[in-house]
């Protein structure tokens, strides 16, 4: 899966998947390191990459979905001044989910499996 970023800003990027949520930074092979961006191993499976674009704008609707703990990881967001935004629960019925953004905007949504 893929989201992107504006150029220059995996730092911002690095803080949030990696310190934020924990998430491990996987290397980059040497040709595509040259481009820039990041990727990182989403626990429980799966790899999340962050490329860098010209003329970036953050995704506001589409978005990747995560499953997690997500009473934890609303709490690790929400203390690190995340905005956590819960889902009506008739949407997904037996689901309990929220959306948030990345630090540089992009859209994200975390639910239970």
């Amino acid at each position: 899966m893929q989201v992107s970023c504006p150029a220059g800003g995996e730092d911002e990027i690095r803080r949030f998947y990696g310190g934020t949520l924990g998430w491990a930074e996987l290397p980059k092979p040497p040709l595509l390191a040259a481009r820039g961006g990041c990727w990182f191993e989403v626990p429980g499976g799966g790899e999340l990459h962050v490329g860098v674009e010209a003329d970036f704008r953050p995704a506001r609707k589409a978005h990747p979905a995560f499953v997690v703990d997500v009473d934890a990881v609303a709490e690790t967001l929400t203390l690190a001044g995340y905005p956590v935004r819960w889902a009506d629960p008739a949407e997904i019925p037996g689901r309990r989910r929220f959306h948030t953004v990345d630090a540089v905007g992009n859209r994200l949504e975390f639910l239970t499996a």
